[in-house]
């Protein structure tokens, strides 16, 4: 099922041909009239979008009279630093930039369909999967600055307590298990906002206006739902990666000092 949106059509008005001819010289011959593809429109209104709030939040900061929504983005931002702090510790805090980018590009673009004549780019794999994979990048890019790469790498294969003769086996299961990360990541967001697109999309031509609305209202829940489960398995694979041998004998010491108190 495929829709033209007045956005995607002068998107390409303006700029097709120049992306065409661009595209050119590496081999790739598209069409003017369509060389922008609905994702990457959407995507750039969801940029848009998140920059317009930002400024407009950066405009009227303020400590002694914050706003409604610097209210409700800070309640955001402390109940982010809290998971990242109870999954990471006090180093966790560092990786809000990437957490709550993501986390807010995801919600957006998947409250975004909701409005009319506009669509969710989470709607389409190429979307879901460049997040998965700026996901998964990120995290081993981190795991190999806290570790180091031979001892990040020693994880992939040696366990705590295993025999060696295993290590091969344990390297397998492990590459095929943070490989299916990226599949799991963005088939799980796009088959649920693509679906809840399609449902809404069908109920709409069959019944226009009241009919989708129950449905769009669902669909704004299921999106944060979703939304939130990218960010909470970001951050369970992030911990994993950055985790230290001293990082665990510091929790052991502070679990001792509790018993013992």
């Amino acid at each position: 099922m495929h829709e033209e949106f007045l956005l995607v059509t002068l998107a390409n008005r303006l700029f097709g041909g120049l992306v065409a001819s661009l595209a050119q010289p590496l081999g790739f011959h598209l069409d003017p009239a369509h060389a922008i593809p609905t994702h990457i429109v959407m995507s750039v209104v969801v940029f848009v979008i998140i920059t317009a709030l930002a400024l407009a939040v950066k405009s009227q900061l303020s400590v002694e009279n914050p706003g409604k929504l610097q209210i409700v983005l800070e309640d955001v931002v402390g109940f982010l630093l809290g998971i990242l702090d109870e999954y990471i510790g006090p180093k966790g805090a560092k990786y809000l930039p990437l957490i709550g980018t993501v986390g807010l590009f995801i919600f957006v673009a998947n409250a975004m369909g909701k409005i009319p004549g506009l669509t969710s780019p989470t709607a389409d794999i190429n979307v879901t999967l460049g997040c998965a994979v700026t996901v998964w990048v990120f995290y081993h890019a981190m795991g190999i600055r806290e570790q180091g790469i031979v001892a990040y790498a020693k994880h992939f294969a040696v366990m705590p307590g295993a025999p060696l003769w295993i290590a091969p086996l344990v390297l397998i299961i492990e590459l095929i298990s943070h490989m299916s990360r990226v599949l799991s990541l963005s088939l799980r967001l796009f088959g649920n906002v693509f679906g809840e697109e399609m449902v809404v999309g069908i109920i709409g031509g069959i019944v226009p206006f009241v009919a989708p609305l129950p449905f769009m209202v669902l669909g704004v829940v299921t999106g944060s739902l979703q939304a939130f489960i990218f960010v909470m398995l970001t951050i369970i694979y992030l911990a994993a990666a950055v985790h230290t041998d001293h990082d665990h004998e510091e929790h052991n010491h502070e679990a001792e000092g509790h018993a013992s108190a």
